[in-house]
């Protein structure tokens, strides 16, 4: 398996991650099952907030693995901080993980649901200069993950990214992304679980402390077939379907989930 090449599919998915990247048989990797009789409520949770700058959004782009916002990081313009995490995190891009059809899409699985797709905020603590050295510490990102799940009123929040799909059909296209505030993503309830994990696509870096959001966002069935509208491929190319960029979950190996509810 080539380095640059490593995919969903068969000869390049999850199963085969580790060839390349060794971390990705690590003890703290992401996603894992959640499940609610091993969970430990923890009142000393804080809440968290996000102050995000509406200004910080700067482009959407089909990168073949994933649909991905990408936000204004060189200072503290969009933050997030409070709940697990001491100090301020500072938003650098969301992009979304989903599935084939509507019934599986999400990384994270809780109590052995499994929603449409699941949407990552990806913060990182500047303490450590820059991105690239916040990746070497095991304090060095914070991300929001977000379950979106299908129901019958589809939710204004996505709306937006979708409307831009079409103009990033396929891999390797970038459109202008302004002014979007992502914290309308949030569902209304703060309840989150935390744990220690690591990224969930290579090189699968152990250095996240999740926040995963109890309440999904609800989005509509043809709001998810857009998003499975993209293609994986370049636009000479024959159109690949971008589906099922998700990895499956990993051992837990002993590591405490908190909830912050009870």
């Amino acid at each position: 398996m080539a380095q640059s090449v490593w995919g969903y599919d068969s000869d390049n998915g999850p199963e085969r991650w580790h060839e390349n990247y060794p971390m990705a048989k690590g003890d703290k990797q992401s996603p894992i099952e959640i499940n609610s009789k091993d969970v430990q409520h923890d009142s000393s949770l804080a809440p968290w907030h996000a102050s995000y700058d509406p200004g910080a959004a700067k482009t959407i782009l089909n990168n073949g693995r994933t649909c991905r916002v990408v936000f204004d990081d060189t200072f503290d313009r969009s933050v997030l901080r409070g709940g697990p995490l001491t100090g301020a995190y500072r938003l650098r891009q969301l992009h979304l993980h989903w599935g084939s059809s509507d019934d599986h899409g999400s990384e994270h699985v809780i109590d052995g649901v499994k929603y449409a797709a699941e949407l990552h905020m990806v913060h990182w603590n500047p303490k450590h200069g820059n991105f690239a050295g916040a990746l070497k510490q095991p304090d060095g990102v914070a991300v929001v993950g977000i379950f979106l799940k299908v129901g019958k009123t589809p939710k204004p929040e996505m709306k937006r990214i979708l409307e831009e799909i079409d103009n990033i059909k396929t891999k390797g296209k970038e459109a202008p992304f302004q002014h979007f505030d992502p914290s309308i993503l949030f569902p209304k309830s703060r309840d989150y679980w935390t744990y220690h994990g690591s990224f969930t696509t290579p090189p699968c870096e152990e250095c996240i402390t999740w926040i995963l959001l109890r309440e999904p966002i609800e989005v509509s069935s043809d709001q998810m077939a857009k998003l499975r509208s993209l293609s994986k491929n370049g636009e000479n190319e024959p159109l690949n379907p971008l589906v099922d960029n998700w990895r499956p979950p990993q051992p837990v190996k002993g590591r405490i989930v908190k909830a912050s509810f009870k």
